[in-house]
């Protein structure tokens, strides 16, 4: 059977409130889907970041990561420099939460992800228009 796509992704923490009060301080308000004891489950539009606490701290890795779609990569870049954030090096937007998970920031213009018309006009992001590359990669997949 072929994956369809991402229903979420779930992270490591060490404090669920810590975590949350973190994404928020880069994201501003978070849509709170669920919490259960030792979880919170944050939406994603039609997706869920799902935060786990543990009390082992799990620690920075290179490659494992989670790619946020957002509408404007660089004004998470901006706030990230507001809050003393340093992104790592590289070609690509990604920096670390305080507990290791490393976070890369992806715009949603510039990649083949793309959310149905009605699913972004109720997420407040209707007009929202695929850069010439990312429309010619969509083609190239039969999918544009």
């Amino acid at each position: 059977m072929p994956v369809l796509g991402i229903n979420h992704v779930a992270l490591e923490v060490g404090s669920l409130d810590e975590a949350l009060a973190f994404l928020e301080r880069i994201f501003g308000s978070l849509t709170l889907r669920g919490r259960v004891r030792g979880m919170a489950f944050v939406d994603l539009g039609d997706q869920f970041l799902a935060l786990a606490e543990t009390d082992r701290r799990p620690g920075p890795v290179e490659e494992r990561h989670i790619g946020l779609v957002v509408d404007d990569k660089e004004a998470v870049r901006e706030r990230l420099r507001e809050l003393g954030i340093e992104p790592l090096r590289g070609r690509n937007l990604d920096f670390l939460d305080p507990w290791g998970n490393r976070l890369e920031i992806v715009d949603y213009r510039e990649v083949q992800f793309t959310k149905a018309p009605r699913v972004l006009e109720g997420m407040g992001f209707g007009g929202l228009e695929k850069t010439a590359r990312a429309l010619d990669e969509l083609r190239e997949k039969g999918l544009a």
